[in-house]
């Protein structure tokens, strides 16, 4: 057997700096002190509100409402589109615990819909499970940032008369046939988190171009009576509907996280989108014909931001797939797996939701997230480091052959 390729000292979770305008403004806002969103009597709009207005302006969306998470955004969209508590709520199968723990705090009963082996939702399982659980509601998780034909489902929803929610965690900056993620539907979720598209630690922005649904966020969301100096909000006898029957939540975005954001939005996004995506192409080349390893073709209308990827490995079973990993992180490489039993760091699948309280049977959900492996690309990657990680991946696949998986 040959001898293993040489061990690797990268970092898949090494973040880019914050931009240096990110930076000073964080920093004055500091030494001011003012942290919360809201002031009794300065009446300077926010950071949070130069934000709303910034991202909503980047949609072409007329509101936008900044909230402390991706999670608290989906909850607070579920909650504004008039999803009550046992209500039937749709949802792809292939997703983060946010997503199931938005639908939890919504009170709604979860329908998850199987998965396409592209990774993306099973068009025809979600017709059949629509029209026998009667939801009017789905929340579409554009997971790790693969994006489904959003012409096709969009006239699925309008036929089947289903609100779509989207969750873009993972899909700042992409879009579909030209229109970017998050305006296909009621309404979009976005995440701030440290990992995703921009960087401010945590926090989650709502957009949407329906006035009452934009009310309610921002009521919900924490906003006390100041519902007016909100950046990108509906006029006034908006919030009369509202404002008396809706509760606070306390949800909202600080300026700190906001001042962080947007140093990050308009030419420094489009930049990261681009490395993203050349980052990707590097290790998708390097990859490409490793034997067992499959990366979906993507379709040519999908205009994703690959700032991760995954791959599978069909022929492999759950032994073999764990050696495989260990080879991987024995040489520096740490791949995470949707196939575990149980649920490690960020990654868990439908299994292990047990707070949903009923099994769901998704056969192709469970072929395809066995064999499904995960990795993030952070900016910091060069070309000779994606080389590195697929020489690392190709030797570890090798050994099991040489082994005799």
């Amino acid at each position: 057997m040959q001898a293993p390729v040489a061990a690797v000292q990268i970092d898949l979770s090494q973040q880019e700096p914050i931009p240096a305008d990110g930076v000073a403004a964080a920093l004055a806002l500091m030494h001011s002190g003012k942290l919360h969103r809201y002031g009794e009597t300065d009446g300077k709009p926010s950071p949070v509100a130069a934000l709303e207005a910034a991202f909503a302006a980047e949609l072409g969306l007329p509101y936008c409402v900044a909230l402390n998470s991706c999670g608290s955004s989906m909850f607070v969209a579920l909650k504004s589109a008039g999803v009550a508590p046992g209500d039937a709520v749709l949802s792809n199968a292939f997703t983060l615990a946010p997503v199931p723990g938005a639908l939890a705090h919504a009170g709604a009963r979860p329908v998850l819909v199987d998965v396409a082996d592209d990774y993306t939702i099973d068009f025809g399982d979600l017709e059949r499970k629509a029209r026998a659980s009667g939801a009017k509601t789905l929340l579409l998780s554009h997971m790790r940032g693969h994006i489904c034909d959003m012409e096709r489902l969009s006239a699925l929803c309008a036929g089947l008369e289903i609100h779509l929610i989207e969750d873009c965690a993972h899909t700042m900056g992409a879009g579909w046939g030209g229109r970017a993620t998050g305006t296909w539907g009621l309404a979009g979720c976005f995440s701030l988190q440290s990992y995703k598209h921009a960087n401010s630690g945590e926090g989650g922005l709502l957009v949407t171009a329906d006035a009452d649904l934009a009310a309610r966020a921002i009521l919900y969301s924490g906003s006390y009576m100041f519902y007016a100096t909100h950046g990108a909000r509906p006029d006034e006898a908006v919030f009369e509907r509202w404002k008396y029957s809706t509760p606070n939540f306390s949800l909202r975005m600080g300026n700190l996280p906001a001042s962080l954001a947007l140093a990050q939005l308009g030419p420094v996004l489009v930049d990261r989108c681009r490395r993203w995506n050349q980052r990707y192409h590097w290790l998708t080349a390097a990859l490409a014909g490793a034997p067992g390893l499959l990366v979906p073709t993507r379709p040519a209308r999908e205009q994703y931001v690959a700032s991760s990827l995954q791959f599978s490995l069909p022929g492999l079973g759950r032994a073999d797939i764990q050696r495989f990993l260990a080879h991987c992180a024995a040489r520096g490489i740490h791949i995470k797996w949707f196939g575990a039993d149980e649920p490690k760091g960020f990654t868990s699948v439908w299994q292990h939701w047990r707070f949903f309280g009923e099994a769901q049977v998704l056969p192709n959900a469970e072929r395809v997230m066995a064999g499904l492996c995960d990795m993030r690309l952070p900016l910091t990657l060069s070309e000779a480091d994606c080389l590195a990680i697929a020489a690392v991946v190709r030797d570890s696949l090798a050994r099991l052959e040489g082994a005799g998986a």
